[in-house]
């Protein structure tokens, strides 16, 4: 796990402004994920039609893995979850480039494997469709101000 927070870490340092995070443009990405993903809202309303061959994806960040009740996820990822592994941006980034590799590095178990073998190698378009994902979680927690006082 360690390992894998340093190759993010090293990864978002050496990005260069012009892969900003883009929310519109990661919907446009979305075309990429209707076929597995829908986003539905809590009052079950579409937000993004699609598949329901992987988990609705309202309210992904902030959300711990493995977890949207009614849906069956591989054991690797319902592992991730219970070691602790909660959906950011900077975690769906390095997962949607690599979802196996992902969770073999977050497990440091090499016989881990998710259910989804799309991959979204544009490294502008995953922080894109991260930045789409956050604007579709509400409850998704704010930045870390630790100066901020709780009101």
């Amino acid at each position: 796990m360690k390992k894998h927070m340093a190759l993010v870490a090293a990864g978002l340092m050496t990005a260069s402004p012009a892969l900003a995070q883009d929310p519109e443009a990661g919907e446009r990405v979305w075309g990429q994920c209707r076929a597995c993903h829908m986003i539905q809202d809590d009052d079950g309303q579409d937000i993004q039609r699609g598949g329901r061959t992987g988990p609705n994806l309202y309210n992904i960040i902030g959300s711990t893995a493995g977890t949207e009740e009614g849906f069956r996820y591989s054991a690797s990822m319902v592992a991730a979850g219970e070691a602790g592994l909660v959906w950011d941006e900077e975690n769906i980034v390095a997962y949607l480039a690599d979802p196996t590799g992902f969770l073999r590095e977050y497990l440091d178990d090499s016989s881990a494997r998710g259910n989804m073998a799309f991959q979204l190698r544009r490294e502008e378009q995953a922080k894109d469709m991260a930045a789409y994902l956050a604007t579709v979680s509400p409850d998704a927690p704010e930045g870390d101000d630790e100066d901020e006082e709780e009101s």
